[in-house]
């Protein structure tokens, strides 16, 4: 079952008004409040609070979601790809830049 995801979302794959290519099809859970958001973006902008980074020792949480095939991936498994193990869509590999945003690195 497809999760809820919030954001300003341009199509069903998880794009979104800030990010989206062909390759931004991955939307987040974020530790703070366990919400799916497209980006953090958007969370800034629909959430009402401050996110919170996913600590190491819960990177094992299926916290990552595929667009394309509506996969769930753990934290973990996300961070050694750069596709979906799925699927095999390429994720956006400038996603990592961010990883200190989302992920206590």
């Amino acid at each position: 079952m497809k999760p809820l995801i919030y954001g300003n979302l341009l199509d069903e794959q998880t794009r979104c008004v800030h990010y989206h290519s062909n390759i931004d099809i991955i939307a987040i859970k974020f530790h703070c409040c366990r919400e799916y958001y497209a980006c953090y973006k958007c969370h800034q902008e629909k959430a009402g609070h401050h996110l919170s980074q996913w600590p190491q020792e819960e990177w094992d949480e299926q916290a990552i979601f595929c667009g394309s095939c509506k996969t769930e991936l753990t934290i973990e498994k996300y961070m050694e790809q750069t596709s979906c193990p799925n699927c095999a869509h390429p994720f956006n590999e400038k996603c990592s830049l961010h990883y200190p945003v989302y992920f206590d690195i």
